[in-house]
């Protein structure tokens, strides 16, 4: 696979808004998790693009800093692959990346909405006393921490980074 990822520049944001576009409906930014996004940043060093041999985009990720309660978290994703790149393994490797660079950057834990049975693999679990915004399944409500007890008496609701 000749594939290499490296954090999203400001003249990738076009790329991978229509790669968004592609990999997921139209009425995608009508989501729950993006009322947290609006008028967040997303944390810079946390979006990541993969390209391919030919410099195509093959997948990104992009993380928005959310709060539960008084603490700070990461919200992982959007995460997407091209469909020409699915089932190449880029969407782990775009999430083994990020976890990486936000250990590294000191962040204590990462949230995310999704299939507890993908995420586990990466050390995922159901997040108990962590509430996001209707209509969110709550079992659909994951979190790892990046050290120990990086989840430790975090619980609430999850609302945006800035209010």
């Amino acid at each position: 696979m000749d594939i290499t990822t490296a954090r999203e520049k400001p003249g990738d944001w076009w790329e991978v808004e229509a790669l968004y576009d592609t990999c997921f409906a139209p009425g995608r930014t009508a989501l729950s998790s993006y009322r947290l996004r609006d008028g967040v940043d997303p944390i810079e060093q946390l979006c990541i693009v993969a390209r391919d041999g030919a410099g195509q985009i093959a997948g990104a990720i992009r993380n928005w800093p959310v709060r539960v309660g008084d603490a700070q978290v990461i919200l992982l994703g959007p995460v997407a692959v091209h469909p020409t790149h699915q089932g190449e393994g880029i969407a782990a490797l775009l999430i083994w990346r990020c976890l990486e660079v936000a250990a590294k950057g000191g962040w204590p834990r990462i949230m995310l909405v999704g299939d507890a049975p993908y995420y586990g693999r990466f050390g995922f679990e159901k997040l108990e006393g962590v509430t996001m915004p209707p209509p969110t399944n709550p079992d659909r409500v994951l979190g790892i921490a990046l050290r120990k007890g990086g989840w430790d008496g975090v619980t609430g609701d999850v609302v945006r980074a800035h209010d």
